[in-house]
């Protein structure tokens, strides 16, 4: 009998609140810099290009001179123009296809998935660089309309290759379900900015490596 291969530790992947001016740029290098983090997602609504670009500039800076990947959530074209190391596509924004025309073979893509093996699977089969379960509890960040269970991470653990973001009111007080069942990253957001940042990040790590 094989020993089975250890797994990569669980890494958090923080996305922005939707407020991302003002003094955001240092609470972003603060939460870095109490890190590990492993990506940061770039995700504001209802602005142009334009004014999208000038709020993510300084941020992407920041990701870049601490090598923290900077995916921008929904917009391929926002991405290419920023020359983001990735994007994030929901059900509805654009192919796994197109986003690799527009922005390169080494460009990390992930998709939502919600709870569905099938969108997991096709995602994979299209070239995907992760899938995005959730939501996995009640949260505020987003109007929860799929909540996704342990057994999903499980299943996509025992049988596929493309790490797995578990995504939805996650929390450094109830993650660790999570960090067992497979979730190779911890997409976060309200419980690292609704409150002290390095505090959370730190909370965070702590629970992670609590688990490994």
């Amino acid at each position: 009998m094989t020993d089975e291969i250890p797994r990569e530790p669980t890494q958090l992947y923080l996305i922005s609140p939707l407020d991302v001016g003002g003094a955001f740029p240092d609470r972003l290098a603060r939460a870095l810099d109490a890190g590990p983090i492993a990506a940061f997602q770039f995700r504001v609504k209802d602005i142009d290009q334009h004014e999208a670009a000038r709020l993510a500039e300084p941020l992407l800076r920041v990701c870049s001179d601490r090598e923290v990947a900077f995916i921008v959530n929904d917009s391929i074209g926002l991405a290419k123009r920023l020359g983001a190391d990735g994007v994030h596509l929901g059900q509805d924004d654009g192919s796994i296809e197109e986003a690799r025309d527009a922005l390169g073979r080494d460009a990390q893509i992930g998709v939502t998935c919600h709870d569905s093996r099938h969108f997991a699977m096709e995602a994979g089969e299209a070239g995907a660089d992760y899938v995005a379960f959730g939501a996995f509890f009640p949260t505020t960040t987003k109007e929860t309309k799929h909540v996704a269970g342990l057994d999903l991470l499980e299943w996509w653990q025992g049988i596929f290759e493309i790490p797995c973001v578990a995504i939805g009111g996650i929390t450094p007080d109830n993650c660790a379900p999570l960090v067992r069942a497979g979730a190779d990253f911890l997409a976060v957001s309200g419980a690292v900015w609704n409150g002290d940042e390095e505090a959370a990040v730190r909370a965070f790590n702590a629970a992670i490596k609590a688990e490994f």
